[in-house]
Parts: structure tokens; sequence; C-alpha cells
């Protein structure tokens, strides 16, 4: 039992080293000129699929969610925003800012299907979207 916790461990260790690979890739190689027009972090994202619904959890730590933006644009799920620095901290002195600030965007593609309701709800630092199946 002891092996597969530490194989699991090791396995979620090692999909979280390629997640940051990519997109250190992606930083690194966005082309010269557009640096000041996109988005400078993506949030990650669980998308979850039940019988009747399909859920998408945003990580958004210290976003106020009611300022992020969330559409259905082509068959995906668009969420786009800005996290700031609160104003009374302007003035701190920082020690460690390991929370991206700014603009983010996220494009994803939502399971095949349509979509009728969409509700918005924030848990645990997450915003999450619910959107229920058209037709069931």
């Amino acid at each position: 039992m002891a092996r597969d916790v530490a194989r699991d461990w090791m396995w979620s260790e090692a999909c979280e080293m390629l997640a940051r690979a990519e997109r250190m890739h992606r930083e690194l190689f966005r082309p010269a000129g557009t640096q000041a027009r996109l988005p400078a972090w993506e949030p990650p994202v669980d998308i979850l699929e039940t019988e009747f619904e399909v859920i998408a959890l945003v990580a958004l730590p210290g976003v106020d969610v009611d300022n992020a933006q969330a559409a259905i644009e082509d068959g995906d799920l668009v969420i786009a925003g800005t996290r700031i620095l609160p104003p009374e901290l302007h003035t701190a002195t920082i020690h460690r800012l390991e929370l991206p600030q700014g603009r983010f965007y996220r494009r994803l593609r939502l399971p095949a299907g349509r979509y009728s309701g969409v509700r918005r709800a924030v848990a645990a630092g997450c915003l999450v979207i619910t959107l229920q199946k058209a037709g069931i």
C-alpha cells in the first residue's frame, strides 16, 4: 500500500511539472509585441461531466469573481478577468509574490452538446460554473 501512495504522489508531481513546463513554454515563445495586449496568466481549470451537467472549477485566488467574465463561444468556455493587488498592499514590502497578477484568460473546449441553464457560484477560492445539459 505504501508503494501505491508513493507511486501516486510521484505521478501527481510529474503531471504538475509537465503542466508548469507547458505554461513556461507558452510564455517564453509568445511573439514579441503582443506582450502588452495578451493576458499575463491562465487559471487552472477542472471540467467535470455528470449525466445532467458540466461543471467547470476555475481556481481564482484573490480574484473578485464578480469581475470575472465567463461565456460560451463556438463550443468553448471562455473565462477572463483581472487579478489586482489590493490597494492597501501597494506600499508593502514584497518578500514573495507567487500568485499571478494582471489579466487572465482561459479558453477550454466543452464536451459536445447543448446547454440550457448556467449557474455561477464561488467555493473555496474557485469560480464554479455549472452548465445544465439541454433536453435532459
